[in-house]
């Protein structure tokens, strides 16, 4: 197979050539000279009315180039007045594609017929390199060009609510905080959004990195499933709210003449530029798609000549010298400069760096899919006796954990489920624990004013010696039962002492059993969090350890919430933690 599909027409001179043999042999001198004559204005004519028709030439090099929707119009127009241009000879096809489906495609292996591709971050590169990897296969093979355009990452907020941040300078800082409500699209697909990420994790704490888990946390509770939805939502809020998108987002939308039109807001602590590259796709980095006719074509099969590459380099030179056309679209120039006339954003650029290393924001996409994980959780929470117990604080342990339970609770989305057990001993019967509410969607309100209700009574709840072992296993065993392959299966025991139930299983027994319901295809790692002097953490540790759990001790009940996020965030690693 070519590396190009040119259209080869059959000449005039051939066809014509093919009529006059059937001259009967009487007037071969006559006709001779017909052909000749014929031939002769034939080609004439034939070569005039291409050359007319194709601006010079004879035949045309198809261009195949996938570009990230946001600039895939701007480069639609560039393109076709390149094609126009005398002696370039292209027909060039824009494809309009989000830059973490081309990714995944090369990833993969099956980028098609592409001859470049024109992605809003040069991360996005990276990614598919480490997909790649991840899959076993080699890293695609890109020859990076010339950048031929940028925007700067922004917070945008419906116009009308502007006010509400006049008040006080919008950082960084702000989102890490949590303090204003922040709409963030996913970071997995979203190169605005991942930047921002980095950003962030640039002002957190460097010693503690709970600061930066838990406002990832916190952004992941509400994922928008596009920038226009985040926009619609934003428009819809009734407190401060922003969306993390770029500048070009935004005026593209105002363009649109939307009810709700928007407001850039550069943050004061300065922000980072999305780059557009042109990559040149390198022989070898794809495949054809397998068709019902063709089958699969080897790796290497599809690739760039060296014609076009000189092409492409003409294009994309082409493209980063057409700055009028990317600033009606709402892009800065490639250098992060040229004004824009476009309702909600700045006329003069604002300054902005390059967006962190791809490494380093990769790192951060792996935690946050780690911590952004849709959990079923059972709750399962100690309401012995000792509960009662004061805390070095003036107040009962319950009381304590009664106001480090809303934090924790707050910390879950709605997409998350949640069910709630006590436990002592003999709360039914000879039965240690009892079901107080069903798993079920956080996203229901009536749900989550239920477990709050049981938050409330637990001090009434409070009785009796620690019926941990069985508990467990019992827990265990309904988290499988009911088991959601589509989430994170788990129960979170919180206790202040150890077992205490003479007439239950031992420890050994507990091992064992878990040992023998064990599925590697339904796991359902047991967290446990201890607090205060009575708990066993050896004990602890051994019965997660046996579930691909951990063990936590919080030394105060105030540390539920931090050791939650710890939880959270070591998901992926454990019980190698």
């Amino acid at each position: 197979m070519s590396t190009h599909r040119h259209r080869h027409r059959t000449s005039v001179f051939t066809r014509l050539k093919r009529r006059w043999w059937v001259v009967p042999i009487v007037l071969v001198t006559v006709a001779a000279v017909a052909v000749a004559g014929v031939q002769f204005l034939g080609v004439g004519w034939f070569t005039s009315t291409v050359t007319a028709l194709s601006g010079g030439c004879s035949e045309r090099e198809n261009l195949v180039i996938a570009a990230d929707p946001s600039i895939a119009p701007g480069l639609t127009t560039v393109a076709k007045a390149f094609d126009e241009e005398k002696n370039n000879c292209t027909t060039t096809e824009i494809r309009s594609q989000d830059s973490a489906d081309t990714a995944a495609l090369f990833a993969s292996g099956v980028g098609g017929d592409l001859d470049a591709w024109v992605p809003d971050s040069i991360a996005w590169l990276d990614r598919a390199a480490s997909v790649a990897t991840s899959l076993g296969r080699d890293a695609p093979d890109f020859e990076v060009g010339d950048f031929i355009a940028s925007t700067p990452v922004v917070l945008a907020t419906p116009a009308s609510r502007a006010s509400d941040f006049t008040s006080a300078p919008l950082a960084w800082a702000t989102l890490l905080s949590g303090t204003v409500g922040t709409l963030l699209p996913d970071p997995e697909s979203s190169a605005a959004s991942l930047a921002s990420l980095a950003q962030i994790k640039t002002v957190s704490s460097a010693t503690d990195p709970r600061q930066f888990a838990g406002a990832m946390i916190e952004l992941g509770k509400t994922i928008p499933q596009s920038t226009r939805a985040a926009f619609d939502t934003a428009g819809a809020a009734t407190t401060p709210t922003v969306v993390v998108t770029t500048e070009q987002e935004v005026a593209s939308y105002n363009e649109s003449s939307p009810a709700t039109p928007l407001i850039a807001l550069y943050p004061a602590d300065g922000t980072v530029a999305l780059t557009y590259p042109f990559v040149g796709v390198a022989d070898g980095t794809q495949e054809t798609a397998p068709t019902a006719t063709s089958g699969a074509s080897a790796a290497g099969e599809v690739g760039t000549s060296n014609a076009s590459r000189k092409l492409l380099a003409a294009l994309a030179a082409a493209a980063r010298s057409a700055t009028e056309v990317f600033a009606a679209e709402g892009f800065r120039d490639a250098d992060g400069g040229g004004a824009l006339k476009i309702a909600g954003v700045l006329e003069t650029p604002t300054a902005a760096k390059p967006s962190a290393d791809a490494a380093v924001q990769i790192e951060i996409l792996r935690a946050w899919s780690v911590l952004t994980l849709r959990s079923r959780l059972l709750v399962v929470i100690d309401v012995s006796g000792s509960m009662l117990d004061p805390a070095n604080n003036g107040l009962r342990r319950i009381d304590v954990f009664q106001l480090a339970a809303g934090e924790a609770l707050s910390k879950f989305s709605g997409e998350a489920e949640l069910g709630v057990w006590v436990f002592s001993q003999n709360r039914v019967g000879t039965q240690d624990w009892e079901d107080l509410s069903p798993i079920a969607p956080l996203s229901d309100p009536a749900h989550v004013q239920q477990i709050n209700g049981i938050v409330a009574s637990l001090p009434d709840r409070a009785y009796g010696a620690t019926g941990l072992f069985d508990t467990i296993l019992a827990a265990v065993t309904r988290v499988k039962e009911e088991y959601d392959p589509a989430k994170v299966n788990s129960v979170l025991l919180i206790t202040d002492g150890r077992n205490e139930d003479d007439n239950g299983i031992d420890l050994p027994t507990l091992l064992s059993n878990l040992k023998a319901i064990e599925d590697p295809t339904k796991p359902v790692p047991v967290i446990l969090i201890g607090f205060g002097p009575d708990t066993d953490v050896d004990v602890m540790t051994q019965i997660a350890k046996s579930t691909g759990g951990a063990a936590y001790s919080a030394a105060v009940p105030e540390d539920l919430g931090k050791v939650l996020v710890d939880a959270l965030s070591q998901r992926a690693c454990r019980p190698n933690c």
